[in-house]
């Protein structure tokens, strides 16, 4: 009779090690699952652009930018060319937002910031005799022009990106941040998207060329790898 109760007791220790067992690594998988979710987050966040001044080394279609960080990269345009990734053009001395390959001598998507800052604006849809848009200063500086309910707070260009960051009139401090895919940039007009619309502005005054958007996918789908977060 002692022996069977020792069996017993053995066999129930054994099935609660194993319940233990199967309930840590559970645990631990969705450990390592929100782990990676943190991680891929993280990436997605982590910005590579690389700022810097267009120098006169350049040429039609090789750009010498010296880097924030006292770099001098000489990169290939071809890409970002073929591709309509080079917003605004560039000239000697203009700032400049690049994407670069890992070797940083290849350009993948260029924005000219002497070009982005400034006044942008597009009918109201509300009074088509006003307008309404926002001006984009330095340093992360947006302000709105003529926008009732939306005070903007920030923007950034991030991984070939333009964000904005806002919140609504009446909504506290609650903030709103959302990412643009950019089609096209002149000294007259600038044009992005979401999965959603596309939204074209110009110049106060100006009349928008955006002719040259006949050549740019504007497909809205979920490859628009636009994003909203808060």
């Amino acid at each position: 009779m002692k022996n069977k109760k020792i069996i017993l007791f053995a066999f129930f220790a054994a099935l609660m090690c194993a319940a233990c067992g199967e309930k840590k690594s559970a645990t631990s998988g969705d450990s390592e699952d929100g782990n990676q979710w943190a991680e891929n987050v993280e990436r997605q966040r982590r910005d590579s652009t690389i700022y810097g001044v267009c120098s006169d080394g350049s040429t039609m279609h090789v750009m010498q930018l010296i880097s924030d960080n006292g770099d001098t990269l000489h990169l290939n345009l071809m890409d970002a060319e073929e591709n309509n990734k080079l917003f605004g053009g560039f000239t000697i001395g203009d700032r400049m937002a690049v994407l670069a390959n890992d070797a940083k001598n290849r350009a993948e998507w260029i924005v000219n910031l002497n070009v982005l800052m400034g006044d942008w604006v597009t009918p109201n849809p509300l009074d088509g005799s006003s307008v309404m848009g926002f001006s984009i200063h330095d340093g992360g500086i947006v302000e709105g022009i003529n926008q009732g309910s939306i005070i903007y707070k920030t923007w950034r260009l991030i991984n070939g990106k333009f964000e904005l960051t806002s919140v609504r009139e009446g909504g506290g401090d609650f903030e709103e941040s959302e990412l643009y895919t950019l089609l096209f940039l002149s000294d007259d007009s600038l044009s992005y998207r979401n999965s959603e619309q596309v939204f074209e502005f110009n110049r106060p005054g100006k009349v928008p060329d955006f002719e040259e958007l006949d050549d740019v996918d504007v497909k809205l789908d979920d490859d628009a790898e636009a994003d909203m977060y808060f």
